[in-house]
């Protein structure tokens, strides 16, 4: 792969991240960091599997920013890019399991396990509104 072809990604692929991150979410883009932050994670955290895909752009990063709008939150903001941050995402995988890889996902997990999971076939079928709603029924159940 070129290094003009790899800039040319990481250019087009940064408005994705920045749709996260501008909301406050903190990116993990490596195994170590997403190792350092994700089980140490003391009360919840929302995990975002971000995406190139358009459920992604159309309901999956929509509905998390809509959710953050909700009174009641995880105390831990965290995302890491499918296909771009490749071992970061796999090693935050490892920590929702029984489900199978899918990007875009979400994930809730209380003090370093997982009780509240959206897949990828929950996001692309469903409104960014409907993926708020699920989320902030989430916050509100664990994160109270």
């Amino acid at each position: 792969m070129s290094m003009s072809f790899e800039r040319y990604m990481l250019d087009m692929v940064q408005p994705m991240r920045d749709d996260l991150t501008r909301l406050g979410i903190q990116e993990l883009r490596t195994a170590d960091e997403v190792e350092e932050n994700v089980p140490n994670a003391k009360g919840t955290a929302l995990i975002v599997i971000n995406s190139v895909c358009g459920c992604a752009a159309g309901q999956c990063r929509p509905g998390v920013a809509e959710a953050l709008n909700h009174s009641v939150q995880p105390e831990h903001l965290f995302t890491v890019f499918a296909g771009q941050d490749k071992e970061a995402t796999a090693k935050a995988r490892e920590y929702f399991s029984p489900y199978p890889p899918s990007s875009p996902s979400i994930a809730l997990m209380k003090d370093g396990q997982l009780v509240h999971f959206i897949e990828r076939h929950q996001i692309e079928n469903r409104s960014a509104g409907e993926i708020a709603a699920d989320l902030t029924d989430a916050f509100d159940k664990y994160c109270g």
